[in-house]
């Protein structure tokens, strides 16, 4: 099967993985759980336009490709809605609120905003619509990279009995990534839904796909994931009755 990430490859990278062979998968565990990262105004804005054109209103967009992945979001919220898996929501903090300082460096033109930039800015860290929560659904707020980090994320899965986390959102290179990399080091089993994870950059987020798949993770297509839940949900069918 082509990856996404196989473009990206040298000769070398290509005869290293023909000489050492796959890793064995994580696979699904038995208490999975929906983990959707940042998916918030800030980085998709209010329409969609290209990457060139979007971040002139809002810097830190991922332009299309945002727009694309949360497509797919909606279709792998649903699935998980329907079969009863837990979704956890997570969005940013902002320091005018949080009184911490922000661990980057923020993107856009220094100086004084506009209202309309000032609008935009109490917006950034809103969750869209498309990965909207539902009442009942949890909803945790950080300040740097990592979902765990500073946040009641561990209790909460530790609470809920979790061992698998689907992890869905951005950036790639960046907050999944970080994440990917927390939850691993606790011992979850991780699966990264391709085609539901975004980046502002086309190589970052393949590659770094391909190095959480050799490492951290299970990258999955989207249908392979949905194609479980179904499983899933016949063996909690098929345990109640």
């Amino acid at each position: 099967m082509t990856r996404i990430w196989d473009a990206y490859l040298t000769e070398q990278d290509k005869a290293h993985l023909a000489a050492s062979g796959e890793r064995p998968p994580f696979g699904f565990g038995e208490s999975p759980v929906v983990l959707s990262i940042d998916n918030y105004r800030a980085v998709v804005g209010d329409e969609p336009q290209p990457l060139l054109e979007s971040i002139k209103t809002w810097p830190s967009s991922t332009g299309l490709a945002g727009w694309k992945a949360l497509a797919q979001i909606e279709k792998l919220f649903a699935r998980a809605r329907e079969v009863g898996i837990p979704i956890v929501h997570i969005t940013g903090l902002s320091p005018a609120e949080s009184g911490v300082a922000s661990w980057g460096r923020g993107r856009g033109v220094p100086g004084p905003k506009d209202a309309a930039a000032l609008d935009r800015e109490a917006r950034r860290f809103d969750i869209v619509e498309q990965a909207a929560p539902l009442p009942g659904e949890a909803v945790l707020r950080k300040t740097a990279p990592s979902a765990f980090f500073g946040t009641p994320l561990m209790a909460h899965l530790n609470a809920i009995g979790a061992d698998t986390l689907i992890v869905c959102g951005e950036s790639t290179s960046g907050c999944v990534r970080a994440s990917v990399v927390d939850a691993r080091s606790y011992r979850f089993r991780v699966v990264v839904v391709e085609e539901c994870v975004y980046d502002r950059h086309e190589a970052c987020h393949a590659i770094n796909l391909f190095d959480m798949n050799q490492k951290y993770a299970d990258v999955l297509p989207l249908a392979d994931v949905l194609a479980w839940m179904d499983k899933y949900a016949a063996a909690k069918r098929s345990t109640a009755a």
